[in-house]
């Protein structure tokens, strides 16, 4: 089965019914097409987080960040700021603004980059195969800002025995102090007990 054959069947049971892609600009248009995935120019007006269009994505991405998630790039290890990040909070995608992980799940891994054992919400991650230096990975991607957020390993802790090891040049991090003011007050319950 073809990437975007799992693609087409998967993202309709998950209630979204189009796939996200890199915008709409020419660059956006071949590099979806050379991937065999469709770019929905026009995204639900009611969707919260939606992935902006490729020349704000420029201006707004750093060099790093640009080329970690549009062009599926890596970041140093121990060289990133929230690697070793011990605060409280949430990482959203740094193009869309999905909130994609926790400090809860966080775990220290002893990579350089931010670990997590499980995505906050499963259904704002995509998993697909990836072949790139001569070895199958599983990559990880955000379900409505397409960025390139790193890989999901098998060696991780419990409770899933996953690690998504993470680049935070994908990633913006919001303490719990400042998720309400940011847009992310439906998430503050999640540190309450702690």
């Amino acid at each position: 089965m073809s990437l975007h054959t799992l693609l087409v069947l998967t993202l309709p049971l998950a209630g979204l019914g189009v796939l996200w892609s890199l915008g709409s600009g020419p660059k956006a248009q071949a590099i979806a097409a050379e991937e065999g995935r469709q770019i929905d120019e026009k995204p639900a007006e009611n969707e919260r987080w939606q992935r902006p269009a490729e020349e704000e994505i420029e201006r707004r991405l750093t060099p790093l960040q640009y080329r970690v998630t549009q062009e599926a790039g890596t970041e140093l290890p121990f060289r990133n700021p929230y690697w070793d990040n011990r605060q409280d909070g949430l990482y959203v995608d740094v193009v869309s603004g999905e909130p994609l992980f926790s400090s809860r799940e966080k775990f220290e891994s002893g990579t350089g980059w931010p670990s997590f054992h499980s995505p906050l919400q499963p259904d704002l991650i995509v998993e697909r195969e990836d072949r790139k230096l001569g070895m199958t990975r599983t990559e990880v991607r955000s379900r409505r800002g397409d960025s390139h957020l790193g890989h999901v390993f098998d060696d991780g802790p419990t409770p899933t025995g996953l690690r998504y090891c993470i680049n935070s040049s994908a990633l913006r991090f919001i303490p719990v102090a400042d998720l309400e003011q940011e847009g992310y007050g439906d998430y503050i319950a999640l540190f309450e007990d702690e």
